[in-house]
């Protein structure tokens, strides 16, 4: 299997084929893995916006490569410019000048500035002033946790991996606390002054300690990539956090949503009938299926109009539109509405209050703990590695090798490759649409409460009507991903213009963006933005493989993020692709327990000496490379946990 490209569809499969005893070249052209799914620190992350802004031309470094081609093949050339980023634009709200001579600190000048490296070199120093949050996913057995250490594909600075502690799941509790040693504390003296003044040479100095992801997503509790994460035992790679509460933005006011039973009850901002009125709703909703006359009159319209058709105020009709169905007000149909509002509900209490989970150190974690796997079974990575074509077969009209930069020719019989590598004749009848991002560093969170740490979601309605709504997440500092007594904020919409045009409202309707003058009141509660970053991105989601022309059967292509707030189009992008390359294999098996490995007697004695000559058995230094024996059997105790 040959992977160009280490988004999360990419990473997964590579995974997938990989744990299945598939042999794996993983390549990216990129010196960081995940592609448009990655995470930077500050200064990377100005990299990749100068990077973008000029978008110079690569030329071939090898023109040899074409000696190569056989008579009998032809070659698909592969696109050597990325053009799924436009329209970049970023601002400095404070005094630029004075950090002119600043460096950022723990930087190692040597190694290169991009991706979620740039976490790792600061990690130890970070826990000794921010502790995380120990909220981890619940495996399917209880195990004993093991850190993993070895081949590890994820940094170029190393990193102690977060350690993942087993809890069991129950439908009746919460698996663990949302409370943090920050959470639940009485309100800091700084912050009952008001926030401290940050200034942007304080920002670069400290800019290892942000992780900035260029797609802004969080993981619904009952998800597709949860599922994944638990049964492939990829879970122990990474920390979750959970979303501690659901905003909502009406009349100009940003206020909380509740959204479990406690909360609704325990809310001061409804009516004891508004309760009544939202929990009859509510539990309609989970079981809508079995009550089809409720809502078959209404199939037709959209989820806002059989809303207005129900017993429900206008602040009702709100929060569930926009706060917990998060569908679009125009646009989505009633089954669609219920669809979601039902997948928000299951999600409640499995870590907590909310449905949704965020990764420690951000979202750019998650295809190098995929990554992490495969390598773990034998998968080989390259970075700063591109591609320049794929030799196809004109009898049999299957791809039979790529040639990458060095001229070097390697064959595989599956090539999984990220849209963007493809060139314009190939995708000359593919309509790609685009999602309008913008990432801001802010003095204080969008509603402040006495607890500053605090993980937020807030949907913003359009003021248009035709015009998407704007999902906006909020982090802390706990989060691993900005500096203390800041915040990062992501916003994120379907694109109808430039990123700056379509999402530049919405920043100056819950920000302040004049950082000296503040003479109006209002201005003075607002937010200070810091520092901002709008760019569009490309949505290749949803495209047809029969879209792209010419492309040979065993060429699989995966898209780019999509603009949906899960994750759930990557996953199932993946495991279609897996099993149209086997059928008959298990989707990302989880590992053998080390405990639970028997090894063959001619393996043993090698084993005691401390040597091995098998190819299948791994040294004993990680849980993952000891179970990746492809020779060895798994034997589970039938009362195991």
């Amino acid at each position: 299997i040959a992977c160009v490209l280490s988004g999360l569809p990419e990473s997964i499969i590579a995974a997938a084929c990989a744990r299945s005893g598939q042999r794996v070249l993983h390549v990216d052209s990129r010196n960081y893995y995940g592609g448009n799914w990655a995470s930077f620190s500050f200064s990377g992350l100005l990299s990749w916006v100068k990077e973008n802004q000029q978008k110079t031309d690569i030329s071939d470094e090898c023109e040899d490569w074409r000696k190569l081609i056989l008579e009998n093949e032809e070659v698909i050339s592969l696109s050597k410019k990325d053009k799924t980023i436009q329209h970049v634009e970023d601002f400095c709200f404070g005094d630029q000048d004075s950090a002119e001579n600043v460096e950022e600190a723990g930087a190692l000048p040597k190694l290169p500035a991009f991706g979620a490296s740039d976490a790792d070199g600061v990690a130890q120093e970070s826990e000794k002033e921010c502790t995380p949050m120990e909220n981890t996913l619940p495996e399917v057995e209880s195990q004993e946790p093991e850190k993993a250490t070895g081949t590890e594909p994820t940094s170029t600075v190393e990193r102690n991996d977060p350690e993942i502690t087993s809890e069991n799941e129950s439908s009746h509790s919460m698996p663990f606390s949302e409370s943090t040693p920050e959470t639940g504390s009485a309100p800091s003296e700084s912050s009952a002054q008001g926030p401290k003044k940050i200034t942007y040479a304080q920002i670069v100095r400290e800019g290892r300690r942000f992780n900035i992801d260029l797609v802004s997503k969080l993981l619904y509790s009952r998800g597709l990539l949860i599922d994944l994460l638990i049964k492939s035992n990829v879970s122990r790679y990474a920390e979750f956090k959970n979303a501690t509460r659901i905003l909502a933005f009406r009349e100009g006011k940003v206020e909380q949503v509740p959204c479990s039973r406690a909360d609704v009850f325990n809310s001061r901002q409804l009516t004891m009938v508004e309760k009544r009125m939202l929990m009859k709703f509510l539990t309609f909703c989970l079981d809508y299926e079995q009550h089809p006359e409720e809502y078959q009159d209404y199939e037709n319209s959209t989820f806002a109009q059989f809303l207005r058709t129900q017993k429900l105020t206008p602040s009702l009709q709100h929060f569930i539109l926009h706060s917990i169905a998060m569908v679009s007000e125009t646009d989505s149909s009633t089954l669609e509405g219920l669809q979601a509002t039902k997948k928000f509900l299951q999600c409640l209490g499995r870590y907590g209050n909310t449905p949704f989970l965020f990764p420690l150190y951000g979202q750019g974690e998650i295809p190098q703990c995929f990554c992490r796997l495969c390598a773990v079974f034998g998968g080989i990575y390259c970075l700063r590695h591109s591609v320049q074509c794929l030799v196809v077969d004109k009898e049999s009209g299957r791809c039979k090798a790529i040639v990458d930069h060095f001229g070097q020719r390697i064959s595989a019989n599956y090539f999984i490759v990220e849209d963007s590598y493809l060139s314009e004749s190939i995708c000359t009848n593919v309509c790609y649409r685009q999602i309008s991002r913008a990432v801001l560093i802010t003095d204080q969170s969008v509603l402040n409460t006495d607890t500053e740490q605090q993980v937020s979601i807030l949907t913003v309605p359009p003021v248009d009507v035709g015009k998407p709504a704007v999902c906006v997440i909020e982090l802390c500092s706990s989060t691993m991903t900005c500096m203390k007594e800041t915040y990062l904020v992501h916003l994120t919409c379907p694109s109808t213009k430039t990123a700056r045009e379509d999402l530049e409202p919405v920043v100056q309707k819950l920000f302040n963006l004049n950082a000296e003058k503040e003479t109006e009141n209002e201005e003075l509660e607002k937010p200070k933005v810091l520092w901002a970053v709008y760019f569009n991105m490309r949505d290749s989601s949803g495209v047809e493989k029969m879209s792209y022309d010419g492309l040979p059967s065993n060429v699989y292509v995966c898209s780019g993020p999509d603009s949906a707030l899960g994750n759930d189009c990557a996953v199932k992008q993946a495991e279609t692709i897996f099993h149209e390359m086997f059928p008959t294999e298990e989707f990302c098996p989880p590992p053998p327990n080390p405990e639970d490995i028997i090894y063959d007697e001619d393996e043993i004695a090698p084993e005691e000496s401390g040597f091995s000559n098998s190819p299948e058995t791994k040294p004993e230094s990680s849980t993952e490379e000891n179970s990746s024996g492809g020779s060895t059997a798994v034997k589970k105790e039938d009362n195991e946990e």
